[in-house]
């Protein structure tokens, strides 16, 4: 799954790591300084913040970009000396333009939030009858937000596209690398379903789960900082009282509840899942031997095999009950959660209009991207039970022992193991 596409895997996403940490160790304590040599310099410090477009071709960002290529170059640089690989283009240089889009879009979000305060404040200023306006600066104002919107859905559109190619090229190398040793695999109970469908699914997956996982992460590395900030507004914790870092502490706090509660009720799922794909296929196979052969896919055979199909499906839907139950109990309770917390602070009138806003936006970033694990848990569900196959291919090819379910498979059946 992944030799295909990337250069030695394991050296590369280690490498990958260390010298992401390391360029981010460096931006912090020198990096963004050093900008000032060419003539970008970081914003000075107690500078108002600049709200709208603008914000994002600012000399800081101006030079961050330029760093960002600068680190990418180098790592391209290395892999393509140290282990040259035919997709090192893709899955590097284009991973890193779609890790680019993620965080510009991420910095739109961050610049949307700074404009809610000011904006949302003059908003409170109008209707309350204390401030003065033209219908010209009120337009001024929403143009700010249109162009940051404008902006951040054309990258968006620009990055969708850019991730389903990268996505069907990691497909290719996968198909590719398969096909080049089905000599041996083709012994392997559903060895087609494993390379046609099973690549397809496991690259559509990874489209979808890898995207929300990147900017997860990323948006909880810009939004932290931002929520640090705004919980000056903040007094105190319903029941709990005053503590250090309110937002921070209950943001963690509720997401490591909500996470582990789904987690404990999904714990069955991924087995449950990849039997399920099991008995589809035992299913689908001995049709497809009754298509060519009169003695296949006779009606005990095929009835057996359906009931198979159905026992394991309607054990799944029962399980998905009480799963269901507590995703979606968090998820209506999390839409009123920052409300609860920000009651006693509202009520003693310490937070505007501009502020509550803000506070509302910056705090469902965060934890929404605390609760990857929950929201994405069914996708992960498949996506285990899709690796579990694919990973029996690769085993056979390395020489290792295959999974127990197709050791089981090839006793039943009487075949060799291919490796």
């Amino acid at each position: 799954m992944f030799v295909s596409f990337f250069p030695q895997p394991k050296l590369f996403f280690s490498s990958a790591a260390i010298w992401s940490l390391a360029a981010i160790l460096f931006w912090f304590f020198g990096g963004e300084q050093l900008g000032a040599v060419f003539g970008l310099p970081p914003a000075a410090a107690g500078a108002p913040p600049i709200i709208g477009i603008a914000v994002l071709v600012s000399k800081p960002f101006l030079w961050f970009y330029i760093y960002f290529v600068a680190c990418v170059a180098i790592f391209y640089a290395f892999w393509s000396w140290y282990s040259p690989h035919p997709w090192q283009r893709w899955s590097i240089l284009m991973t890193a333009v779609i890790l680019f889009f993620i965080y510009f879009n991420v910095q739109v979000s961050v610049a949307v939030n700074a404009w809610y305060g000011p904006f949302f404040d003059y908003v409170q200023g109008l209707m309350s009858g204390t401030g003065k306006s033209t219908n010209g600066e009120f337009y001024t104002g929403l143009a700010d937000f249109s162009w940051l919107a404008l902006v951040g859905m054309n990258v968006q559109v620009v990055n969708a596209f850019i991730v389903s190619h990268w996505i069907f090229r990691w497909r290719t190398a996968m198909n590719n690398y398969f096909i080049e040793n089905w000599a041996r695999l083709r012994h392997i109970e559903g060895a087609s379903q494993r390379i046609q469908e099973d690549t397809m699914r496991f690259s559509q997956i990874m489209e979808d789960l890898g995207s929300s996982f990147v900017q997860s992460i990323m948006t909880l590395i810009a939004f932290l900082p931002v929520m640090i900030q705004l919980q000056a507004h903040i007094s105190e914790l319903p029941i709990i009282g005053a503590i250090p870092q309110p937002l921070v502490v209950a943001a963690l706090a509720w997401c490591l509840f909500g996470t582990i509660s789904v987690m404990i009720a999904g714990l069955k799922l991924p087995g449950l899942q990849f039997r399920n794909q099991r008995v589809e296929a035992a299913y689908r196979k001995e049709l497809v031997y009754g298509e060519d052969h009169a003695d296949r896919a006779q009606p005990a055979t095929t009835a057996e095999l359906f009931a198979n199909v159905r026992h394991n499906y309607f054990r799944l839907y029962f399980h998905y009950i009480y799963f269901n139950v507590v995703r979606y109990t968090y998820l209506q309770a999390d839409n009123i959660f920052s409300l609860l917390i920000l009651g006693p602070s509202l009520v003693a009138h310490k937070i505007t209009f501009g502020a509550l806003n803000q506070i509302s936006n910056a705090f469902g970033k965060v934890t929404g991207s605390l609760q990857f694990l929950l929201t994405s848990w069914s996708t992960i569900v498949e996506l285990q039970s899709v690796h579990k196959r694919l990973r029996a291919f690769e085993a056979t090819l390395l020489g290792e022992p295959l999974p127990d379910i197709d050791q089981r498979y090839l006793a039943r059946h009487g075949a060799e193991d291919p490796a």
